[in-house]
């Protein structure tokens, strides 16, 4: 155990869920009562903040490189969201820990996932339009019953994603270097394969980090080997999948269509062909909230937070490794 951080100065960032500052303020003074605490919603407020500021709470694009630079006594990052692409991009000194929310994002993934899916193979936007229309038109409906999905990136998600779809009875393919077997899924390849997948998956579902080798690991090699049926839903990073690959792709109809909630560049240009395409259903970068999201942190920043206190780093949960 290693000197104790009895009195940090933490500078909490929400920018989205202004009520959930409140509760964060709370919870960090029942376990660090020597803390002082600031509160920020905008990146103005965040930089006259900063000065004296040791330990940083904030969703990952509220972290840049701006702040970092202003914060020399900055020790900590502790993100509320699982990806951190954006922080590291910004290139934090070595010596500054980094903890991610990993592991509250699965409820939430796991229920846009199956909104977009349904929505898909039910083409339940025909049902609203013919509602609108006042149009009876009964028609048989396609099932996820029996269908298989493969999941590429086998984290925290994809395993409570995967539950839910053996709930379904679906067919479970995973798609992971690092993972080789995992509760929930049938069947798990290497990256390697990812062809071979796409090839036998009546959907495709995106959940990889953003990573330099992750990077447009979608590509029209692995889009053209998707059935004339099969769906593709990413709820990973935009940049993992090639759009001008995918915009080509749909608009031949290649595949069934898309159901997407990130994009290569956010927001979605309203330019964009994506907005407009038949076959393709855009939701703005959601899957990661909810209404309770706060709620949901709260756990593991209070428990990385006791054990900061206590200088005991080790006992910290989701540490990034750089």
């Amino acid at each position: 155990m290693s000197t104790s951080n009895a009195h940090p100065v933490i500078l909490v960032i929400e920018d989205e869920h202004l009520e959930d500052l409140d509760l964060y303020r709370r919870e960090i003074l029942a376990v660090a009562p020597g803390a002082t605490v600031l509160a920020a919603t905008t990146p103005a407020e965040a930089l006259r903040h900063a000065g004296d500021v040791t330990v940083l709470v904030g969703k990952a694009h509220s972290i840049g490189r701006e702040l970092i630079a202003a914060a020399p006594q900055l020790a900590w990052i502790h993100s509320l969201t699982t990806g951190i692409d954006a922080i590291l991009a910004a290139q934090p000194r070595r010596e500054i820990l980094i903890t991610t929310a990993r592991g509250v994002h699965g409820p939430q993934m796991s229920e846009l996932a199956f909104l977009l899916m349904l929505t898909l193979v039910r083409d339940f936007r025909r049902v609203l339009h013919d509602q609108q229309a006042r149009h009876w038109n009964k028609r048989p409906q396609a099932l996820l019953y029996g269908k298989t999905i493969g999941i590429v990136g086998v984290g925290a998600i994809a395993l409570e994603l995967a539950l839910r779809c053996k709930a379904f009875g679906m067919t479970t393919l995973g798609v992971s270097d690092g993972v080789k077997q995992a509760a929930h899924f049938d069947e798990i390849q290497p990256r390697s394969s990812l062809v071979s997948v796409a090839g036998r998956v009546d959907i495709l579902l995106l959940l990889v980090p953003l990573k330099p080798d992750t990077r447009h690991m979608i590509n029209a090699t692995v889009l053209q080997a998707l059935r004339p049926a099969a769906w593709l839903v990413n709820l990973a990073r935009g940049p993992v999948v090639d759009e001008a690959a995918l915009i080509e792709a749909l608009r031949a109809r290649r595949f069934a269509g898309a159901a997407l909630d990130v994009f290569e560049t956010e927001p979605l240009p309203a330019e964009s062909p994506l907005w407009s395409l038949p076959n393709v259903i855009v939701t703005p970068h959601i899957g990661g909230l909810s209404a309770i999201y706060g709620q949901q942190n709260v756990p593991i920043l209070v428990e990385n937070l006791r054990a900061w206190v206590a200088g005991d780093v080790g006992a910290m949960r989701n540490r990034v490794e750089r």
